[in-house]
């Protein structure tokens, strides 16, 4: 057994860029060949429950954990190769830095396998990942190795050679916070001005006379489309530093022709994109407690999801998850609902599995539907049974436990009803009840959000709303349908 295998003792295996469709059963098919599986886990969104594209595979003894990371790795399943390392729970050892690697300028056809394949040689890797989009490599990648010693040799070999007939950059991995420091130093060393929000009375001479008084120009241009008229913005080039930063400072906001113009750094596109892809929801300058942040790949988005939901910042536990549109929140608000009139036409039903020994108690009792106890009923029981007699299992994302056990005097149900009272006084208790189908880090995140409540409870009226009309049509079909006969 190797040294990679014996630091990780829980013999559980992380299994990424999984095809949306890959179920737990098709794990259990692919990985009981290497020796007896205890659990496999297929993690999905809290809220759509679309597959995150990742699963954890807990195996019984760790040589066959072992073995199946060095026999499956890649292997494919449903069109897709699946990416096989150790799991690693902790962050903070999975975010040291410490053996990581980074590579760009890979030709497009390197795949992970062949990445892996090549720099294998240095050392013992724990994960090897090629960063795809929906056109396929993005040309850069990353490889962890068991120990810095071997990511120090791989540097040290690769960095300049030739893969596929391109030189590739191989150096040490940088953190977030490193990369922004360096970007922050950057940005104050720069000699290209960007202006915008000018009339179209001004002309390149113009704009020069207004911005040579801090220094001396290289180049000055005002931006116009194909039929010459000014677009409102433009480029100043400084010969020195000092001069376009005195610029910035000086001329940012300013008012010119009846117009407050804006001055600044000139950005790259990257840059900028970089910029806009996270965005705080404001109202009259004030945060609205909720935000958006859109990754490049779907499996950053999916990491982003495991590592901060439940996440205290400040002193509050974050909320995240996939972002929806509001048409599929309303699709899924709409589902609950019915879910929930069908389970109130058939009182006899298994409760909800809240968990606890209420639910063990309880137990099933004969369903509406003849031919005995479903099989996902009995299973429902059967893990409410061990719940009671055993004590709960760690979950394997990391909750705060304020958001896992909310306070005993708060009931769930009491909890969002007067806030929706006040909204819709008649429709309060179908709404609250509506409401309540959400997971719980949710609706906390609601009730300390009057904008999210509102948001959310509007969502709801209208699927009420839609579905009334629905069954009101349907009523009037069936009277006309009467009185012909």
């Amino acid at each position: 057994m190797n040294a990679a295998a014996s630091s990780y003792p829980m013999a559980c295996l992380y299994v990424g860029d999984l095809h949306s469709d890959v179920t737990e059963a098709m794990l259990y098919e692919k990985f009981s060949p290497a020796g007896p599986v205890l659990s496999i886990r297929v993690c999905h969104d809290m809220i759509t429950r679309r597959s995150l594209g990742y699963a954890y595979v807990n195996f019984q003894q760790l040589a066959d954990a072992e073995r199946a990371l060095n026999t499956m790795n890649f292997d494919v399943i449903k069109g897709k190769p699946i990416h096989i390392m150790w799991s690693q729970r902790d962050p903070s050892l999975r975010n040291s830095g410490m053996g990581n690697v980074f590579i760009k300028n890979l030709d497009k056809s390197i795949d992970n396998k062949a990445l892996y394949d090549t720099f294998s040689a240095f050392g013992n890797i724990l994960s090897c990942k090629v960063v795809c989009d929906e056109n396929g490599s993005k040309g850069y990648a990353f490889v962890h190795f068991e120990t810095q010693e071997a990511a120090n040799k791989a540097i040290e070999k690769m960095n300049g050679m030739l893969l596929n007939d391109r030189k590739v950059f191989v150096g040490r991995f940088k953190s977030r916070k490193e990369r922004e420091a360096e970007l922050g130093a950057k940005a104050k060393e720069f000699t290209n001005v960007y202006t915008k929000n000018f009339g179209e009375e001004v002309d390149d001479e113009s704009l020069k006379e207004l911005f040579s008084q801090f220094g001396k120009t290289l180049s000055v241009k005002v931006m116009r489309d194909p039929s010459g008229k000014s677009k409102g913005f433009g480029f100043v080039s400084y010969e020195k530093l000092k001069d376009a930063n005195k610029a910035v400072e000086e001329m940012n906001g300013k008012e010119i022709s009846g117009k407050v113009i804006f001055v600044g750094r000139a950005q790259k596109k990257v840059e900028r994109q970089a910029e806009l892809n996270a965005k705080v929801m404001l109202e009259d300058g004030r945060s609205k407690g909720f935000g958006f942040v859109c990754f490049p790949s779907p499996e950053e988005a999916t990491k982003a999801v495991t590592e901060m939901n439940g996440r205290i910042m400040g002193s509050k536990p974050l909320y995240v998850a996939l972002a929806q549109r509001k048409e599929e929140r309303k699709a899924h608000l709409t589902n609950k609902y019915m879910q929930r009139r069908v389970g109130s036409e058939c009182p006899d039903r298994l409760a909800m599995d809240f968990g606890g020994a209420g639910a063990a108690q309880q137990g099933p009792t004969d369903s509406c539907q003849s031919g005995g106890v479903p099989t996902a009923v009995q299973n429902l029981a059967s893990r409410a049974a061990v719940a009671a007699a055993a004590p709960r299992a760690v979950a394997p994302y990391k909750y705060a436990s304020s958001v896992r056990s909310p306070h005993p005097a708060i009931q769930p149900l009491q909890a969002p009803q007067p806030a929706v009272h006040t909204m819709h006084s008649n429709l309060a208790g179908k709404i609250t009840g509506m409401l309540l189908e959400i997971d719980n880090s949710e609706l906390l995140h609601m009730l300390e959000s009057p904008e999210s409540l509102r948001s959310k409870v509007d969502e709801a009226v209208a699927v009420l709303q839609a579905h009334h009309a629905k069954e009101e049509a349907a009523q009037k079909v069936g009277v006309v349908a009467a009185a012909t006969s």
